[in-house]
């Protein structure tokens, strides 16, 4: 199994939904957009995008193969005409070099086979002194313990073999750290991010959210009713009435391009 990012059915799973705090903080503390040019690779449904747009950039372009999933995106970002979307391979964007300050990449490298040929891309697109921010979970993010906070965790808990398909396409540190300084970029300390992913007002929204499988392509592993299954085991693992705030544990990657080059 697993997603189809070019079908139909599956074109607004990566919308609807607002970019949290805990995510603007940290980009804060690594660069400041404003006025800046940006291309986000592996764009989806555009809500980075429409961060990026918020922080002040003065042009973001949205990157992805699926014509399907930039429908989506102009969609979600229809009233911004800071932000445009270009259909590209991220490892071939057909966009001018040195045409981006900040070049942005959130849950793409797991889906690509090729992380040299993608960093080489990123340093080519990339201006003097420009900076790549790449947004990914590693096999230790994904295996968090399962918790009222970390709802992930419990797809592994009730379905062990879905780890092996995570070791299987989760990037490790190292290896993408070793990209980034083979591009010519220089690299810096990985940072681990507890991004809020949703506030769930009841039970009810997040159970459709999971039915959806909105935004979880981990979940396109399952069939419907194993589906099913996971959704009766959270809701029993949960119990009780209260908000649910979901987060997720992320690795934040970065590689500055340096001057003259």
């Amino acid at each position: 199994m697993g997603i189809d990012f070019h079908a139909k059915e599956n074109q607004r799973t990566y919308t609807g939904r607002t970019v949290d705090e805990s995510w603007f903080n940290l980009i804060g503390s690594l660069v400041n957009p404003a006025g800046k040019r940006v291309i986000d690779i592996g764009c989806g449904g555009g809500i980075y995008s429409q961060a990026w747009s918020s922080l002040g950039a003065s042009s973001v372009i949205g990157v992805d193969f699926s014509q399907v999933m930039l429908e989506g995106a102009k969609e979600q970002c229809a009233d911004d005409p800071t932000i445009t979307f270009v259909q590209g391979d991220a490892l071939a964007t057909g966009l001018a070099s040195g045409s981006a300050d900040i070049v942005f990449a959130r849950a793409l490298i797991h889906h690509l086979q090729d992380l040299d040929a993608f960093f080489a891309e990123v340093e080519r697109l990339l201006a003097p002194a420009g900076i790549c921010i790449i947004q990914d979970r590693t096999v230790a993010d994904v295996q968090m313990p399962a918790s009222r906070v970390h709802l992930r965790g419990y797809f592994f808990e009730r379905f062990p073999g879905l780890i092996q398909k995570e070791m299987n396409r989760r990037p490790d540190d190292q290896e993408v750290r070793s990209s980034i300084e083979k591009a010519g970029l220089a690299s810096k300390d990985t940072i681990s991010l507890w991004e809020v992913r949703r506030e769930y007002d009841s039970w009810s929204i997040l159970e459709a959210d999971l039915l959806l499988r909105k935004g979880r392509s981990i979940l396109h592993e399952l069939n419907d009713e194993q589906l099913q299954q996971l959704v009766d085991h959270i809701k029993d693992r949960l119990g009780g009435p209260e908000k649910i705030v979901e987060q997720d544990c992320w690795s934040i990657w970065t590689g500055e391009k340096r001057v003259g080059k």
